[in-house]
């Protein structure tokens, strides 16, 4: 019986296949083909062409408890993909005249200090504000995913943060904080919580009756698939991984595939949501300074292959989501998974791959940073270079390190923020580029050689360049090490770090949490998890120390 059921779960893995012919079903098969099984979780796809779906699957399981198989209409939390519904009805409310995108976080919210009163809307929508990470600040309190808080507590939070992350327009940076914050100002507009607005105003007009702000994590969903973890690196076991929080704005929606289908269709179609909401949504963010950064409101701009590009990903608890358009093309992928170690992004790449091929354009010469540094010929290695002169530490940013290194004969890196490892292999027909064994994702070009040692690593990941630079290999040999010894707090985080020495190691401890260990950057820089710990002194004591975190900066602590 049991092997009669194992059968019937799989007929029902495909739901539809309209118009896709063998060879791209074959190729897309093959993308997910580890997840194409009875005992693991998995995804559920679509791609859509011209207004209909020409191929959408799950792949593995929405619940390994009750074996229910996922399908196109498996409810997935889609995390920050989320972030273009929440920017939806705010751009909504402006088209009603009931708020203007000019309109300051002051207005709304006077509780903040007085740098809320430069912050505007429209900053908050392209994550310009400057306001610190609401998840970020969360993690470095100690708590972690399977805390609990509600809105009152993010609130407060946030009001109590004495400065920004940078000057209003100056910088982007992304934050979940911001887009929380637009929750709670359609809520404050509209006179109703932004999963009532949103319902009213977008997923009821437009028929995605199985679309919703998830705002109440003790509400039934039918059909909704559970988010799992592996315990194991081979990931072959799984636990459960869910939240309870209730936060909604910066993610929270629960949808399908199909009900995605209709909210691409809406894109084309300006029955309900007209040109200028979707001209207002795709409007790329201009800073201060003049400059362009290719974020819009909720949606990520791109070009991949000289092809255009509206996407955006998401990510929570046992979840992972990739939403790409290629408007040019009316053709999209969703990518929704229910596993944490996925990267759907990545996979709707490769389906956008297998079915585009004969769209892709040759790009035009990049004259971003990175392919400048690539082609200087000055100091760039002509030939291919001995591993021996790629080794080294490579930093994209304070605290995020990548040490090169060769063993048995293999490049082989080491992540310092979060000590992940792996090795890499050569690409065929380049000098001095690698890509990591198994992962086609990333491409790492040594560039910019000076006494035979590279001096740049130009990492390229689905079209986004990034510049990592050599940096000098840290002399702590002068520090007397318990100088740093000592408990540190945060008035604006109302918390202290314990920094003690533990067997010659020194470690932080937040909270009540387990201590970690502390490694140095640089000298009187110390960092752990990603997270730098810049010190601070007087006349050679240590005072305090201020920290980056990525999406939280200059965040000071005191030295009791």
């Amino acid at each position: 019986m049991k092997n009669v059921y194992s059968a019937l779960i799989f007929l029902l893995l495909v739901t539809s296949a309209a118009s896709a012919n063998e060879t791209h079903k074959k190729e897309v098969d093959e993308i997910f083909s580890s997840w194409h099984k009875t005992d693991t979780p998995g995804a559920s796809v679509g791609v859509f062409k011209n207004g209909k779906v020409i191929y959408a699957r799950g792949y593995g399981m929405a619940n390994l408890e009750y074996d229910m198989p996922i399908n196109a209409d498996s409810v997935f939390r889609i995390g920050s993909t989320s972030k273009q519904f929440t920017a939806a009805c705010i751009v909504l409310l402006a088209e009603q005249g009931k708020l203007k995108l000019t309109d300051t976080l002051y207005s709304f919210f006077p509780a903040f200090p007085d740098y809320a009163k430069d912050i505007t809307v429209r900053q908050l929508l392209n994550h310009t504000s400057g306001v610190r990470d609401y998840l970020s600040l969360a993690y470095l309190k100690g708590l972690h995913e399977e805390d609990y808080y509600e809105d009152k507590d993010v609130m407060q939070w946030l009001v109590s943060q004495t400065e920004l992350n940078f000057m209003p327009g100056e910088e982007y940076t992304y934050s979940n904080s911001g887009y929380w914050l637009l929750g709670q100002i359609v809520k404050k507009v509209a006179g109703m919580d932004m999963a009532e607005y949103a319902e009213r105003s977008i997923f009821k007009p437009l028929g995605m009756h199985n679309t919703h702000f998830h705002n109440n994590h003790k509400t039934i969903v039918k059909n909704r698939a559970s988010g799992y973890s592996p315990i194991n690196e081979e990931a072959t076991e799984f636990e459960i991984n869910m939240t309870t929080l209730n936060m909604i704005g910066d993610g929270g929606i629960f949808t399908t595939i199909n009900d995605i289908k209709i909210w691409d269709d809406a894109y084309y179609n300006s029955e309900i949501l007209s040109e200028n909401f979707w001209k207002e949504m795709t409007t790329e963010t201009v800073l201060n300074s003049g400059k362009q950064i290719k974020y819009a409101s909720g949606l990520g701009m791109g070009v991949y292959k000289g092809l255009e590009t509206v996407s955006h990903a998401g990510g929570f608890a046992g979840f992972r989501a990739e939403l790409l358009r290629f408007p040019e093309q009316k053709f999209t992928v969703a990518v929704f998974a229910n596993r944490s170690d996925s990267n759907p992004t990545s996979m709707a790449f490769q389906v956008a791959d297998v079915f585009l091929k004969e769209d892709f354009k040759e790009e035009p010469e990049d004259t971003t940073e990175a392919d400048s540094a690539e082609k200087e010929k000055s100091n760039t290695q002509e030939s291919k270079a001995p591993l021996e002169h790629l080794v080294g530490d490579f930093q994209l940013e304070p605290g995020i390190k990548l040490t090169v290194s060769v063993k048995e004969g293999v490049l082989h890196a080491y992540q310092l923020w979060n000590e992940k490892e792996y090795d890499f292999e050569p690409i065929e027909d380049t000098k001095n580029s690698f890509k990591i064994i198994g992962d086609d994702a990333f491409i790492f070009a040594f560039n910019e050689f000076k006494n035979n040692q590279a001096q740049v690593i130009n990492l390229t990941q689905n079209g986004s360049h990034s510049i990592w630079k050599r940096v000098e290999t840290v002399d702590t040999s002068g520090l007397v090490i318990k100088d740093f010894v000592g408990d540190y707090d945060s008035k604006e985080l109302d918390v202290v770090y314990k920094i003690q020495l533990d067997d010659e190691t020194l470690t932080v401890r937040v909270g009540n949490n387990d201590p970690i260990p502390l490694k140095f950057s640089a000298i009187d820089q110390l960092m752990f998890n990603g997270i730098v710990l810049d010190f601070m002194r007087q006349k050679g004591v240590i005072t305090g120390f201020k920290m980056a975190a990525g999406r939280v900066k200059n965040l000071s602590f005191a030295k009791r």
